[in-house]
């Protein structure tokens, strides 16, 4: 597809979109919704136009970790997927609703705002390969040879695919034995009931994993094993509505902490991690790198599991596993793993122990969970970007360096004109933009300062 210079009497501004994820979907629509703009949303694999990785998951075991009740695609209407849900005769109220559920909706709004803004809104199939600023103006090239101009482009290009563990990089593990990306194909194909898998990482992506091996037939034993060992917890229902904090509660980044288990005592925990939503950002961003170097070393884990917790139907699925000893978590290092005729030799340490053990295993699967790491990245247009010096890490390496308006930061230390970044690949700016209530207020503002219009203010949580 060629989509060259446009003729003079155009008025509009033309973005054009790297990634139809959530990220780069939910852009769009918001773009459209302001005036004189055009939107050309970018992305190689149709199957996952307007759903992205995340939302793709046709498994019916695989649930929002949110309230349907704040999933709502919009931060200035929070009841249009409620609304949406309810059109279809699906509840909504404390619902933990499919993710294949809300990849529906997703696409569905997509497709809503295809028929209500016609030409100004281009879907292309395509994958870009090089990024070009020149004449005030961005020139992408396509693998199909095409060239696309617009005035700027924004990379939605999602998380980078899971890093393998250093140990079994070592090992040579063939397909058979060892899976990178759990998300590129099956997990539980071939393998016996008297079998066992081992899943490396113990979070969300593990869970995930563990459900899909189980739906899958899989009967065998699951090993999930993480440096800590530490897993999400659950969502409970009935408890009192949050009570946002608007004001830092504690002066520094590493003493929230502290904070969190004060405020704690006084009422469930899972009210006080959700108060700070509206003020994490913020306080993220008054730390300096050393802080946030500290926290991530330190306390991520233990964030992450309170923060990114489970529906409870599945920590219950999650819960009667092990009850049934079909799926045990242990906190440990690998350390050496070599392939046999049969599986893989496991030889890892147990968590504060200094002697190592073995676990024989018939495929391990990498549940890391997604990476940013640019200086590690296979992703074709991250590495022609490195290259050329058009992006840059941020100084702890979660993504790509962003100024506060979002524009990339290159690689001699000049924020791009015309080039910007949203969602989770701006997690180093902005740490809290992973859920979909942070991204829907980052793409609103993002929308509404490319076009110059006045930012309306976000919401709370």
């Amino acid at each position: 597809m060629l989509l060259g210079p446009r003729p003079r009497f155009r008025t509009a501004t033309r973005v054009a979109i790297v990634g139809a994820g959530f990220s780069g979907t939910l852009l769009a629509i918001n773009l459209l919704e302001q005036d004189d703009v055009e939107v050309l949303l970018i992305e190689r694999d149709r199957r996952r136009m307007g759903a992205g990785v995340a939302y793709s998951s046709p498994d019916a075991d695989h649930l929002l970790n949110v309230r349907a009740g704040n999933m709502s695609a919009f931060a200035d209407r929070p009841g249009h997927f409620c609304d949406w849900l309810a059109a279809r005769g699906l509840g909504c109220d404390k619902a933990f609703v499919s993710r294949a559920t809300y990849g529906q909706y997703l696409r569905e709004t997509l497709g809503l705002a295809m028929e209500k803004y016609g030409r100004r809104l281009q879907l292309i199939d395509d994958e870009v390969l090089d990024i070009a600023e020149h004449g005030g103006k961005v020139t992408l090239g396509l693998v199909n040879g095409g060239l696309i101009e617009a005035d700027k482009v924004a990379l939605a290009i999602g998380n980078l695919p899971p890093h393998d563990h250093p140990a079994i990089a070592r090992g040579g593990l063939t397909p058979l034995y060892y899976v990178g990306d759990p998300w590129t194909g099956p997990l539980g194909e071939g393998l016996k009931p008297d079998q066992t898998v081992l899943v490396v990482g113990t979070g969300l992506t593990a869970v995930d994993v563990v459900l899909r091996l189980v739906s899958s037939g899989f009967e065998g034993r699951i090993v999930a094993m993480s440096r800590r060992g530490l897993r999400p917890h659950r969502h409970v229902d009935g408890l009192a509505p949050v009570r946002p904090v608007l004001a830092k509660p504690a002066p520094e980044l590493s003493d929230l902490v502290r904070w969190a288990r004060t405020a704690a005592q006084q009422g469930d925990w899972r009210l006080t991690v959700d108060s700070i939503r509206p003020i994490t950002q913020m306080m993220w961003a008054s730390a300096d790198a050393d802080k946030r170097a500290r926290f991530l070393r330190h306390l991520r884990p233990f964030w992450d599991v309170h923060r990114h917790r489970l529906a409870p139907a599945v920590a219950d699925r999650i819960d009667a596993l092990i009850a049934e000893r079909r799926l045990v978590f242990r906190a440990g290092k690998i350390e050496e793993v070599a392939a046999g005729l049969d599986g893989v030799a496991v030889h890892w340490r147990p968590r504060g122990e200094d002697r190592p053990q073995r676990l024989d295993v018939a495929r391990i699967v990498n549940c890391t969970g997604p990476q940013g790491d640019l200086l590690r990245a296979t992703d074709p247009l991250v590495r022609r970007l490195l290259k050329q010096g058009l992006i840059r890490p941020d100084a702890l390496r979660l993504g790509l360096d962003i100024d506060r308006d979002g524009h990339v930061i290159s690689r001699d230390g000049r924020p791009a004109e015309h080039i910007l970044a949203i969602g989770p690949m701006t997690r180093g700016d902005l740490w809290e933009v992973v859920a979909v209530p942070d991204i829907r207020n980052q793409v609103s503002a993002l929308a509404r300062r490319l076009v110059n219009a006045h930012w309306t203010g976000g919401e709370g949580l």
